[in-house]
């Protein structure tokens, strides 16, 4: 069961989250090979990347501005000047024996990322996000208990982006990891494959008493999972809960998270960063960043999902949950607003997207830039509903499945073919309300004695005895009048 208080058994919880973004550049960070996935093992591995005598790195220009414009889109400092430093440490999937990333100075200083988590909005704190290169791969199956190692990932850019321990539950962890893999798609400086490795989270878990010092903390390491990252921080606020009540110790370490067990287990005793011998890279000057360079790129920047969201407020009146529900992704609010100029009716067109259209994205597995249906499509569907009244909310549900399989189909005829179209003959309506009223004479009676129930059970006859085809604020309408209410 997800946990969403902050109190769990009478213990708060304490999260900071680490994620590692692949940059969106074709070539590596200090080379020109190829970040091109799915490439024969060992084939994009040059000796820049494996750090052979007599080569030297080179910064990638490409990624040092994706990681401005990240910095610009968070509200965080953009470092005029940044060090990098290598991280020594020996794995075999290493192959300098270090890696090359920033440590003191970071290019991206604070900064902060806003969600909601249900209707209320919360926002978590960045510490930093830093320039960095990523490792090479071990690859344990189909090597006869031997290990395959795959440098092609090695020297691919990497943003690493990390918050304070700000976060209080799995639910706001996971909202929080949604929120920074639609922003760095929507900047378009990672293409958000999580199961190719471009998006890939460390949870910091911890728990404490309300009031007392931090506990020691356990990263869960890889999670390239929503579903798996919310279901590792809560085996392991469970798992750290009981061992303490039951008088152990949680000592820091490095976990994985097993999904076919739902268990999280050590891998390592975690490292402090005195471990990694971190120094300066002798082989790399201080990165300067002029700011005629960030101003250019902050130039260059799309309209950002929180200015979106603000112009939606200010120019369709949306409220403000419904302003971000539309501006997940670029795509869904141009999808937004397309609809709601068509329509006329831009909280109608919210309600839809956030509604229907969102249930049968999220049935597909799909996004909204893979849909058929045009906006114009769902416009016209709108106001049939709100201006025509020609179909009810549901009926227009059961135009919208249709649709959805057949976006070409005209409207109009999917809405007869389906038997929803609303009775426009009031004449016809009020004859049958005239029925209705003698044959529950009873109903009636309760109603003129003040018994409000009994109104609504004859409002049910009466879409009953018209199959549903009239529309209910008529028919509330009408029986109104008839009763004298």
């Amino acid at each position: 069961m997800a946990t969403t208080s902050k109190l769990i058994r009478g213990y708060e919880v304490v999260i900071g989250i680490e994620t590692h973004v692949q940059l969106s550049t074709k070539s590596k960070a200090f080379s020109g090979s190829s970040t091109q996935f799915g490439a024969a093992p060992n084939t994009q591995a040059s000796p820049v990347d494996l750090a052979l005598p007599g080569t030297l790195p080179v910064m990638n220009k490409g990624a040092v501005e994706r990681a401005i414009r990240f910095g610009l889109a968070v509200g965080a400092k953009v470092a005029p000047q940044s060090i990098f430093a290598r991280k020594n440490y020996f794995y075999p999937d290493l192959p300098k024996g270090y890696q090359i990333s920033q440590y003191e100075i970071p290019v991206v200083q604070g900064g902060a990322v806003e969600f909601y988590v249900g209707d209320t909005k919360h926002k978590v704190n960045l510490t930093r996000a830093h320039l960095e290169e990523d490792a090479g791969k071990s690859l344990h199956e189909d090597y006869a208990g031997q290990t395959g190692i795959d440098l092609n990932r090695a020297g691919t850019p990497l943003l690493e982006i990390v918050t304070e321990p700000d976060i209080r539950s799995s639910v706001e962890a996971v909202e929080y990891a949604k929120a920074l893999h639609a922003l760095v798609v929507w900047l378009d400086i990672c293409d958000g494959n999580m199961q190719e490795g471009s998006f890939r989270c460390d949870a910091n878990v911890s728990v404490r008493k309300p009031g007392a010092d931090f506990g020691t903390r356990r990263e869960i390491k890889n999670l390239n999972s929503f579903k798996f990252m919310q279901q590792a921080i809560d085996f392991e606020i469970q798992w750290q809960i009981d061992l303490i009540e039951d008088g152990g110790e949680v000592q820091q370490a490095t976990v994985l998270f097993n999904p076919d067990t739902g268990e999280t287990r050590a891998m390592r005793t975690k490292e402090d960063a005195h471990d990694y011998r971190y120094f300066p890279d002798p082989d790399l000057p201080p990165l300067v960043i002029a700011p005629e360079w960030v101003e250019r790129v902050k130039a260059e920047m799309p309209e950002l999902p929180r200015v979106m969201a603000e112009r939606f407020q200010s120019a369709y009146g949306l409220p403000a949950y419904d302003a971000s529900m539309v501006t997940q992704t670029k795509a869904f609010g141009a999808y937004f607003e397309e609809t709601a100029k068509a329509s006329g009716h831009p909280k109608l067109a919210a309600n839809w997207l956030m509604g229907e259209v969102s249930k049968l994205l999220n049935a597909e597995d799909r996004d909204i830039e893979e849909v058929a249906l045009k906006p114009m499509a769902l416009a016209t569907l709108i106001k049939r509903v709100a201006d025509d009244q020609a179909v009810s909310t549901a009926g227009a549900k059961t135009v919208l499945a249709e649709l959805w399989v057949n976006p070409d189909a005209d409207i109009d005829a999917v809405i007869d073919a389906k038997g929803v179209r609303l009775m426009k003959d009031t004449g016809e309506l009020e004859r049958i309300l005239d029925e209705v009223l003698a044959a529950n004479a009873k109903s009636v009676e309760e109603f003129r004695a003040g018994k409000e129930k009994a109104f609504n059970a004859l409002v049910g006859q009466a879409m009953k005895a018209t199959k549903g085809k009239a529309n209910p604020a008529v028919v509330n309408e009408l029986l109104k009048k008839k009763l004298g209410g």
